[in-house]
């Protein structure tokens, strides 16, 4: 259930407001006070904030300010005052929206809903363009960028070295064998020259070891391959 605050100091509307909002199946908390109202918006989740500009002891527009610089959650702004002055501090300000009194309970929701559902569509679009990244101690694997950081400097790595070093690192402390390597890798069986499997495994230890004698982070299993350890 989605959860909403409303911060109104005139509590008939408030209530109002709940009562729409609850008959849509949000969950609904009320602050009367702009000290409470911002402390319980700061320490508290909610999927949106109904803000009245008019407040006891803190104003509509201090509160926004305090919860934008903080959250990214939707804020709507409520006031009877119609200047556009108003309207362009409060956006100014990060609020999403600005509705006046009088307004009909229905137009509320129907903002409140449609505020909503643009935040739910840009935290995902925002998700699903978070790159793929593996942190190991001190190597850092932007999978998505192919990019990798070795102690806190970039490194290059070829094609292949990439592919490999990001199959071992996606499976830390599983040994897997040269043939197991080559089929994933190379994509062809094992009854090629695996000799290439030691190769690249010797240039990604250069990269990634302060002694690639005494690796670190790729061990050799004898008798069996080889682990990336974590």
């Amino acid at each position: 259930m989605r959860k909403v605050l409303i911060i109104e100091d005139e509590l008939a509307i408030a209530e109002l407001e709940k009562d729409y909002l609850e008959l849509s199946d949000f969950s609904v908390d009320i602050e009367t006070n702009g000290q409470s109202g911002c402390k319980r918006a700061l320490e508290s989740d909610y999927d949106i904030f109904i803000l009245d500009l008019m407040l006891p002891d803190m104003d509509g527009f201090n509160i926004c300010k305090e919860i934008r610089s903080k959250k990214n959650t939707p804020i709507l702004l409520v006031s009877a005052r119609k200047e556009d002055i108003d309207k362009i501090r409060g956006l100014g300000l990060g609020a999403d929206d600005y509705i006046t009194k009088p307004f009909s309970p229905s137009e509320l929701v129907a903002r409140v809903k449609a505020h909503l559902a643009r935040y739910d569509r840009l935290i995902g679009s925002a998700a699903a363009q978070k790159n793929d990244v593996i942190q190991i101690r001190e190597i850092r694997i932007d999978v998505t960028a192919r990019r990798v950081w070795v102690r806190g400097e970039e490194v290059p790595f070829t094609t292949k070295e990439f592919e490999l070093l990001v199959f071992l690192a996606s499976h830390p402390n599983r040994v897997f064998s040269k043939q197991e390597i080559f089929q994933e890798i190379w994509d062809m069986e094992s009854v090629g020259d695996i000799a290439t499997v030691t190769v690249h495994i010797k240039k990604i230890r250069e990269k990634l070891e302060l002694n690639s004698n005494k690796p670190q982070y790729v061990e050799t299993i004898w008798g069996v391959g080889y682990r990336f350890r974590v």
